[in-house]
């Protein structure tokens, strides 16, 4: 599992023309599920989801995780991330796992940062064509693997 996370001071996903998540200060995380992955691997990433350390402290150094800051998570699926953009021109998809499999695993991981996140978490919608509007705080980017 694969999660690509941006610090924001807003972010939101919007289909069709409306808003279905939005976040103020916090973290915007694009999803990939990887073939193989599971329970273990959606433990392990809501847990650093939460925890990673990307927020200032009173020094103003990153010490701080999301849980700590209570700011909000937006989760979004993308399965491009989990693409292999090894060789070629064009990305392949057999690195990422199959819908049937990456839709209950992204849901669980959505489910499971919600119930250790109080700071509020927001989603688009699995499969769906999402516009994604963000303000990168930093900016701040970092590609976690679980």
């Amino acid at each position: 599992m694969l999660a690509l996370i941006q610090r924001v001071t807003e972010a939101s996903v919007r289909i069709d023309g409306e808003t279905v998540g939005a976040i103020g200060p916090g973290l915007l995380a694009l999803v990939g599920v990887e073939p193989g992955d599971g329970p273990a691997q959606v433990e392990r990433m809501a847990r650093r989801l939460l925890g990673y350390r990307v927020f200032a402290d009173a020094e103003g150094r990153m010490n701080l995780g999301l849980s700590a800051t209570g700011g909000g998570l937006l989760l979004v699926s993308q399965f491009t991330l989990a693409a292999d953009t090894a060789s070629g021109m064009r990305p392949g998809f057999s690195t990422a796992a199959p819908p049937a499999q990456a839709e209950p695993l992204f849901n669980d991981l959505l489910r499971t940062c919600r119930q250790l996140h109080a700071g509020g978490v927001e989603t688009g919608r699995f499969g769906a064509h999402m516009v994604i509007s963000l303000t990168n705080d930093g900016p701040v980017t970092f590609l976690l693997r679980s």
